[in-house]
């Protein structure tokens, strides 16, 4: 029977195993179109605020674009001022409708259907949401972007099953996928997402077997190490995860050693299996850079705009 995690793997674990994941969790809507400027951050629901000369200014714009795409609906430079001006306003369900447009235009790009499905569950269309993410999955099994947004509304959806079979069905079908098309699914990148989803329920062994299995595979990775401390340190067996720690330190790339330190040091709140938990299943974006997927010392790519070109 499954249990409620702790408090300090919420803060510790979300934060600083999946930060190491290698990939963007989501882009957030409120920074997709400010390339090159990691640190803008605006969440979709923060509502930015404008004056009113501002707000008159970016009606005008939101109205020139719509009306060059009531002519042009295909114009991806307008559906994207459209899409970019009603984002400056804070008008997250006046920015489904150039998205679903952009989808159906651009079928190819990922980014504008994760977008996509953000908007949706921003506005409380999570069926919604969920039809987007799964339909991008079906094309595209291993989207890393899209299987994070789909585990996380399943886990704020109280369906830590549904998340959990979601990445199981992935990794057994990943080989497969990827002899058709290889790189298409990254499978450490999911045994990590899907032991962070075991250890949200305190399901630790089943944690630390799928961490055993990607250390095993990934020799040279210290994601999955780390992730194997952290469960062992939430238990309150320092004494055995002293030395995975030291192990993340030595195998992470030098710009992260610090954090992996830091983490090793942070004191945990360990709580019986019984002990009741008032956290809600949630996730945590990640730092603005991470280390590549691979284990590399080259930190990953900024997160990914909408930008297709």
């Amino acid at each position: 029977m499954s249990q409620k995690r702790s408090p300090w793997l919420s803060l510790v674990l979300v934060l600083a195993v999946l930060a190491f994941v290698g990939f963007s969790m989501i882009p957030l809507l409120g920074s997709v179109f400010q390339e090159n400027q990691p640190s803008a951050r605006a969440t979709p629901a923060t509502t930015p605020t404008v004056s009113s000369a501002k707000q008159a200014e970016l009606e005008a714009q939101a109205k020139g674009y719509e009306l060059v795409v009531q002519r042009e609906p295909q114009n991806v430079a307008a559906l994207r001022g459209l899409l970019e001006v009603r984002l400056k306003m804070g008008d997250i369900k006046g920015a489904i409708p150039p998205l679903e447009q952009l989808v159906k235009v651009n079928p190819e790009q990922a980014d504008y259907a994760v977008l996509l499905a953000q908007a949706k569950q921003q506005t409380g269309d999570r069926e919604g949401a969920a039809q987007v993410y799964r339909t991008l999955l079906a094309s595209q099994p291993g989207n890393l972007n899209a299987l994070q947004g789909l585990v996380s509304l399943l886990m704020q959806q109280n369906r830590p099953e549904a998340a959990i079979g979601l990445l199981q069905d992935t990794l057994k079908t990943a080989t497969q996928v990827n002899d058709i098309k290889p790189g298409s699914v990254d499978i450490i990148s999911v045994q990590l997402l899907l032991g962070q989803v075991y250890a949200t329920q305190t399901r630790y062994a089943e944690a630390i077997a799928i961490y055993d299995e990607s250390i095993k595979a990934n020799k040279q990775d210290f994601r999955p190490v780390l992730a194997k401390a952290l469960i062992l340190k939430e238990q309150g067996k320092t004494a055995e995860a002293q030395p995975l720690f030291t192990t993340a330190v030595s195998l992470a790339p030098a710009q992260y050693k610090d954090q992996v330190k830091q983490l090793a040091t942070q004191t945990a709140t360990p709580q019986s299996p019984s002990s009741p938990s008032t956290s809600s299943p949630s996730t945590s974006s990640p730092p603005t850079s991470s280390p590549s997927v691979s284990g590399s010392s080259n930190p990953a790519s900024p997160e990914p705009t909408a930008d297709p070109n």
